[in-house]
């Protein structure tokens, strides 16, 4: 008599099946339409391949295209599907690793003497189609580790053995498809039929490992899909996005730009770009302000020890840029990584009473963390970035009503910059990996639940991720999709009980006694270097009047009226209103479209008429004739604008 299993299904439905059942099978079981699309299964929290068997009570999820976790899984085969296809065309090439990233998947790839060129590109696409239609099956072995070894020094895949080096005997598989095998975990979809359409999409270089003295790798990007359609769609987005790219729109705009005399991932703020910037910072110091928060100025450079105090030294010493030594034995400093031991010294400086908390500190402070060259792009990875950083010393009691004031802020931000779209992910530490975090687990727990309970209360879309939680203290990560759709991680709020402790920080509480503060770590913006590059793709460069580095563009039709320009924008400037006159020697036509280009909201023309009349001909940039304003009209219209848009928030 064969041995029955309970399934428990997403809608708490429980059913009976033999035990040995795939969740293929019960897919089946239920809807043969579901068991086409069915990609993998969750099985007790954790994603397999659906075709493997579930031998005891379970809870399961059936997951297709529609799930992320689902993608994951599909874009990870088709890593697989690639590989077999370069084999098939390049002999002897060997693989370093071939994860699924956001979009799409990549492989590490040694090709010897071969350099990839990218017209090869398309050869490999067709390849993998022509793989993908045989709809081999993924099949999962588990192999012992003598024997995963043999098979890989025959094949002479040396990255594949260093793989192996870090695997534990019984914890080792391996998946083949077709004429292909590979050292995996998995999990894969059940066969290479589901992949319909491939584009791979770029080449790049990556040394194995991360390391800058092992080989450079040929890593290859590419993107997968279930039907041709959606790659059509795909690929309509990546040209919208090429047209937003914030490094093309930097340089039209003429916002920032890089030199290498000044080094790699250091980035160099124009004249509108640095205007754009205080604007944000003008911003956010107001309603830092009104939330009573005090602004503090820490040095760029801290010493060694303070790193070493807090623990950032120990995690991410190698991510740091070497320590700078003075003339005096043993004395080492850092280019500051973190502004958060700074503003725990500045805490420290005097004695504290529960009566002066919460402490609000709040600095624009740049930091510097060394980034490998090939992981450098735009503004959005950079080596030397600015925090809109701040650190809330409160007491435990405090904690939720702070973080809750904090949300409050994100969420202001959000809105007023046209980030409607976004998640809220609870970063929690893993339970299995407790060795990767400091503190105790008391700390934790109270510090998990103040972050969930503030995050129901105010109503947020959350999903909640282990292993994402800061080494001291867990976090609430704002997932914001931008106009294209896109994910960007955006603000961060975490809670830490360990850094207090670290530094020994005390307050007196009502009870006479010692007592230890908790630390709120919170920065909506993130960094404004990464914010700017988001935003800028957003809204393609189109940004909000009142945050837009120039507002206006005053066109004189010849230079006989440029002294009358100089009247206006003396006017306007008195007004708050930033702008230039462009007095270039070219027809009106030419100005008005170079304006159209450098996306400058409003065009005032001027000329004999509007000069006789003390007025302006007004364009607004992408709706063209506004009509004729005096300069007055014009300022309370403009002014209008901004308080209908800043009202909103």
């Amino acid at each position: 008599m064969s041995q029955q299993i309970k399934i428990t299904l997403p809608d708490g439905s429980v059913k009976e099946y033999e035990k040995g059942t795939s969740g293929l099978q019960i897919a089946a079981s239920i809807s043969e339409g579901l068991a086409r699309n069915v990609l993998a299964a969750k099985v007790n929290g954790q994603v397999w391949d659906a075709t493997r068997t579930i031998d005891a009570d379970s809870t399961l999820q059936l997951l297709t295209w529609n799930d992320l976790e689902g993608k994951n899984t599909f874009w990870h085969s088709s890593a697989h599907l690639m590989a077999e296809a370069l084999e098939a065309l390049y002999p002897g090439t060997k693989f370093g690793i071939g994860p699924p990233i956001e979009t799409g998947f990549y492989y590490d790839v040694d090709f010897g003497d071969h350099k990839l060129e990218g017209d090869e590109l398309e050869k490999i696409e067709q390849k993998m189609i022509e793989l993908a239609k045989q709809k081999s099956e993924f099949i999962r072995t588990n192999v012992g580790k003598k024997e995963a070894v043999a098979f890989f020094q025959e094949k002479g895949d040396e990255y594949k053995l260093d793989l192996l080096e870090g695997l534990e005997d019984g914890s080792i598989t391996f998946y083949q498809q077709g004429n292909f095998t590979d050292l995996c975990r998995g999990p894969h979809i059940p066969n290479t039929g589901f992949i319909k359409a491939v584009k791979l999409t770029n080449i790049a270089g990556a040394y194995w490992r991360g390391d800058e003295k092992r080989k450079m790798l040929t890593r290859i990007y590419g993107v997968t899909f279930p039907k041709a359609q959606e790659l059509k769609d795909y690929l309509t987005l990546l040209e919208e996005a090429k047209k937003r790219d914030h490094r093309k729109i930097g340089r039209e705009l003429e916002l920032f730009t890089f030199s290498e005399k000044v080094g790699m991932g250091l980035p160099l703020w124009l004249p509108k770009g640095t205007l754009l910037r205080e604007r944000l910072i003008s911003f956010m110091k107001k309603a830092q302000d009104k939330s009573g928060y005090q602004q503090v100025t820490t040095p760029h450079i801290g010493s060694k020890a303070l790193y070493e105090t807090s623990g950032h030294y120990e995690k991410y010493g190698k991510d740091s840029f070497q320590p700078i030594t003075t003339p005096h034995e043993g004395e080492a400093f850092l280019l500051k990584p973190m502004n958060c031991p700074h503003h725990c010294e500045i805490y420290k400086h005097k004695p504290r009473s529960y009566k002066d908390l919460p402490i609000r500190y709040a600095e624009f402070g740049t930091v510097y963390r060394y980034e490998q060259s090939g992981e450098l792009h735009g503004l959005t990875r950079v080596r030397g970035f600015t925090q809109d950083d701040a650190h809330i010393f409160c007491r435990p009691d405090q904690v939720k009503e702070e973080f809750i004031k904090v949300i409050d802020l994100v969420l202001y931000v959000f809105k007023a910059l046209g980030f409607e779209d976004y998640t809220a992910q609870i970063s929690l530490r893993d339970p299995e990996k407790k060795e990767k975090y400091i503190g105790g687990d008391e700390a934790w727990q109270k510090a998990e639940s103040a972050i969930i309970e503030a995050a129901a209360e105010k109503g947020l879309v959350t999903v909640t991720e282990l292993g994402e939680a800061a080494f001291y203290g867990p976090k609430l990560d704002f997932m914001v999709k931008d106009a294209l759709g896109r994910k960007w991680q955006l603000g961060t709020i975490q809670v830490d009980y360990q850094l207090p402790d670290r530094f020994q920080l005390e307050y007196i509480g009502s009870d006479n006694q010692k007592h230890r503060p908790v630390m709120i770590h919170r920065a909506p913006f993130g960094s404004l270097e990464r914010f700017v590059a988001v935003l800028i793709e957003h809204c393609a460069g189109d940004f909000p009047l009142w945050l837009s580095p120039e507002q206006i563009n005053i066109l004189p039709i010849s230079e006989k009226y440029i002294e009358y320009a100089a009247e206006l924008k003396a006017v306007l400037d008195e007004a708050g209103i930033a702008g230039h006159i462009d007095n270039r020697d070219e027809k009106i036509g030419r100005k008005i479209r170079d304006s159209e280009v450098k996306k400058v909201p409003f065009m005032l023309i001027v000329g004999e008429k509007e000069q006789e009349e003390q007025k302006v001909s007004v364009r607004k940039h992408g709706q063209g004739d506004l009509g004729s304003f005096s300069i007055e009209e014009f300022i309370g219209y403009f002014q209008g604008i901004i308080s209908e848009s800043l009202s909103k928030q």
